[in-house]
């Protein structure tokens, strides 16, 4: 018995069902894939960051002080005695030595008054022979009463006299010889002579407020800076605090058109007392000046090694920012190489980089590069962009300089 089809009229209830059927089975299929498809696209990766490890590294704590050069010895040169310049006996700008002989005064009545000292000391010797003759015989004589006691007295006293007049007349012949040693004016001390106040025929009166030259030592020569108490007291309590310790007492120099000084210095003192006018401590250093570039009064800046800092923390300024209110932020890895931000107190600008006294850690992971791409609580892809440390023997410890 044959199956027998019978056609369905179109619109009828079984007829809609299968449609709807075929259509949810298209659209099933079709999301489906859809979803196959995305599951096996590209997904997106964490943003990579370059960062460096922080590290600890000696600090220099340097202070710039204005100061002025000042002459190691300075003398006047005036006449001990008057008279008329009858010669001059160097060259002016030159160097002289301690006891050349600089201007001869005219000697002429000086060693008059000398030949005079000597006449007068002769005739004096020659009184104390016949006073001390006398006094012998009157002694003699007073033991057999051939003369008074008075006149034995007298005798005696006029032997005294005597020998006083010779030790007077001593003291006047050296006096005239130390005048007519001072007709031959010397330098006082050696050291580089200025331009002089007079020429040959000029009367000069002994000790004359007019200098007849000035002479300099140079070589070394002093450098006089001023502190003011404040900075003084702050480096002292910085120096108390762990992990500090004084400087080095080397002292450099720049000079009036920035070029740096070839020699340094050391520190010799610093005032006892402060300067009530300037509230600032005066601290003196000495430098060797073989070829005389450090002519006195001129203005020079002095940079004083003054303490050291023996862990300090040095960032990079490119790995840090400041906030809407001036602080300084940075952001930092955690252990999950997520994106940590912290609040730094950065004292100082040191070169390019910032000294930072909190907020920063030896062996925290600054990010430096690729701050814009990531936010706070970002997985990111760290590179390693160098240790934070430079290499000693590159570089010298950091240094940092407060003016």
């Amino acid at each position: 018995m044959g199956v027998q089809l019978h056609p369905q009229p179109f619109g009828s209830p079984t007829l809609t069902r299968l449609v709807l059927l075929f259509a949810s089975l298209a659209l099933t299929a079709i999301l489906a894939g859809c979803g196959q498809k995305q599951a096996g696209g590209p997904q997106r990766q964490a943003p990579e960051v370059g960062f460096i490890t922080v590290q600890a590294e000696p600090l220099v704590l340097q202070s710039e002080l204005a100061g002025r050069t000042t002459s190691y010895l300075v003398s006047d040169v005036r006449p001990q005695v008057s008279g008329i310049i009858k010669s001059r006996r160097f060259e002016e700008g030159t160097q002289v030595k301690a006891g050349q002989v600089l201007y001869e005064i005219d000697p002429a009545p000086y060693e008059a008054a000398v030949a005079q000292a000597k006449a007068s000391l002769a005739n004096a010797q020659a009184a104390v022979e016949a006073a001390r003759l006398k006094d012998q015989r009157y002694s003699e004589l007073l033991a057999i009463e051939g003369v008074s006691q008075q006149e034995a007295d007298d005798a005696k006293v006029a032997h005294q006299q005597a020998v006083a007049s010779v030790a007077q007349m001593q003291a006047t012949l050296a006096s005239a010889q130390i005048n007519l040693d001072y007709t031959k004016v010397r330098a006082p001390i050696s050291g580089r002579i200025g331009k002089s106040s007079v020429t040959p025929g000029a009367l000069v009166t002994a000790n004359q407020e007019t200098a007849l030259a000035t002479i300099r030592t140079l070589d070394p020569i002093y450098v006089d800076m001023t502190q003011s108490s404040a900075e003084l007291l702050k480096l002292r309590r910085l120096i108390g605090e762990s992990g500090m310790k004084s400087g080095r007492a080397t002292v450099s120099l720049k000079l009036e058109d920035g070029s740096e000084y070839s020699h340094h210095g050391s520190m010799k003192f610093a005032e006892v007392a402060v300067d009530i006018s300037t509230g600032s401590v005066t601290l003196r250093a000495e430098f060797p000046n073989p070829d005389n570039v450090l002519l006195p009064g001129m203005y020079v800046r002095a940079v004083l090694d003054q303490a050291v800092k023996t862990s300090a923390i040095l960032a990079p300024q490119q790995g840090i920012t400041r906030d809407l209110k001036g602080n300084a932020t940075a952001l930092v890895l955690t252990a999950d190489n997520k994106v940590e931000q912290r609040t730094l107190v950065a004292e100082r600008a040191i070169g390019d980089r910032w000294l930072i006294s909190e907020g920063l850690a030896e062996g925290d992971r600054l990010i430096i590069e690729g701050t814009s791409k990531v936010r706070v609580g970002d997985a990111v892809t760290p590179v390693d962009l160098g240790s934070g440390r430079r290499a000693a023997a590159a570089e010298p410890p950091a240094t940092t300089t407060e003016g």
